[in-house]
């Protein structure tokens, strides 16, 4: 079903029940499958599958060849890079239905997740983290934290712009870009400014 407040290419393919936010825009051989809730001002990517019962909030960017499966909700303003692909089953099985068995996986708002990453299911993506190229995320990730690797392992901080964290003796960073202001508390970063 095509609709006037948002752009869907011809090749794509949006099935019964979704609802699309307006300014949306839908690309190349693009699958949004039933149910879905996409938000406003996203783009979806070439190429692209959205299983049933997706949820995304406003402003997120996928990118091309990108699956997103049952059970994943995506926050505003998420990006999810080229090729990268969520999970929806622990131990999939071509010969067990494990349908009713899909775990909940959240993409916090402002997260981003680098191309050919992969998200294991039940892994929640914190506030403004950063998910490296290529890293198999395996555990819920904090939010700011920056992860990268197979498994992913955290290697620093980054702030709302991604720019990566240099704390003083106070436990204090400033942005470069934004000069927001952020603060260490053990192992968590909160945004003071």
């Amino acid at each position: 079903m095509k609709d006037s407040r948002y752009f869907a290419h011809e090749t794509a393919i949006i099935d019964d029940n979704c609802e699309i936010g307006k300014d949306t825009k839908i690309w190349h051989f693009s699958h949004i499958m039933s149910n879905c809730n996409i938000g406003e001002s996203c783009n979806i990517g070439q190429n692209v599958v959205i299983s049933p019962e997706v949820k995304m909030g406003k402003n997120v960017k996928v990118q091309n060849n990108v699956s997103i499966y049952t059970g994943v909700i995506c926050e505003d303003d998420v990006f999810l890079g080229p090729s990268m692909v969520f999970t929806n089953v622990i131990n999939p099985r071509s010969g067990v239905n494990r349908r009713g068995q899909y775990a909940e996986t959240i993409v916090k708002k402002g997260a981003s997740i680098g191309a050919n990453a992969t998200i294991i299911c039940g892994n929640n993506i914190g506030e403004y983290a950063l998910v490296g190229a290529g890293a198999v995320v395996t555990k819920s990730v904090k939010p700011y934290a920056l992860i990268v690797g197979n498994p992913a392992k955290q290697i620093g901080w980054v702030g709302e712009y991604g720019h990566r964290l240099s704390f003083n003796e106070n436990n204090i960073a400033v942005c470069p870009e934004s000069e927001q202001e952020y603060i260490l508390k053990g192992d968590t970063v909160e945004r003071i400014k």
